[in-house]
């Protein structure tokens, strides 16, 4: 199948955080992704309208319209974690804003493609109390990709997504091995020539850390990440603020 044009939609890690690009931005599994079928097809259009810290409410509020405006033929929709982290969750109001989302794209006439998340707790030992409220997203994601005829990625249901070794040290981005492994998901899902189900393999068996080193890693990690996230958040501020997206307008994606 030919596809035109391709716009991706949702928070940070479509954004692309935190693969670098090598010129002081993110590239990240979106850009990946459209490479792949630019280079399946000889040619594609792609736009990213994702921009960090954003709820999948404000992303229905401020990034689908502009979307449906570019008129894709291939999209992605991809939200829930900024929410899981909020103390208002809940489960069916985000995939249902999600399935809005799906929907829309998926009347228009664009193949739109989503994934599931993958289980916090192996890669963030402090997010075990979440786990439940992913799986309860995962779940209602699920049902609501079956109702709107979008493709889904089962990403959560495989356990190398929760290797830590493809997350960054921040532990909420995927690093640039993540990335890739998830734009080599979709393109699988996407049925593009080249791509087998070797991303769903594990990685290697990790060499055991000792006590005192894992002490230091999870000691500097709240220094580097957590403490200035929590600031961030009870100051009512958003790692988005006062950012646009780094790709509003569809340009064809560079071959070489």
């Amino acid at each position: 199948m030919m596809w035109q044009r391709y716009v991706a939609i949702g928070d940070s890690t479509t954004e692309g955080l935190d693969d670098p690009d090598g010129v002081g931005g993110y590239r990240g599994w979106a850009d990946r992704f459209a490479l792949a079928v630019a280079r399946a097809q000889g040619g594609l259009e792609y736009a990213n309208l994702a921009i960090r810290g954003r709820t999948t409410a404000l992303i229905r509020a401020e990034q689908l319209q502009p979307a449906l405006d570019l008129a894709p033929d291939l999209a992605t929709v991809v939200a829930g974690m900024n929410d899981v982290l909020r103390p208002s969750f809940d489960a069916d109001q985000v995939a249902g804003d999600v399935a809005a989302m799906q929907q829309a794209l998926v009347e228009q006439g664009a193949t739109v493609l989503t994934f599931t998340m993958p289980d916090p707790a192996p890669v963030m030992p402090l997010a075990r109390p979440l786990r439940g409220r992913m799986l309860a997203l995962n779940e209602a994601l699920r049902a609501a990709t079956a109702r709107t005829g979008a493709t889904l990625l089962d990403l959560g249901a495989h356990p190398v997504s929760s290797d830590p070794r493809l997350w960054s040290d921040d532990r909420l981005h995927a690093n640039s091995a993540g990335h890739e492994r998830i734009a080599a998901a979709l393109a699988y899902t996407a049925g593009l020539p080249g791509f087998d189900d070797s991303w769903t393999h594990p990685l290697p068996p990790a060499v055991r850390r000792r006590r005192g080193e894992v002490f230091g890693t999870e000691l500097a990690w709240t220094r580097r990440h957590l403490l200035p996230w929590l600031v961030r958040h009870l100051r009512g501020q958003s790692s988005g603020d006062d950012r646009v997206a780094k790709r509003p307008v569809p340009l064809p994606v560079p071959l070489d």
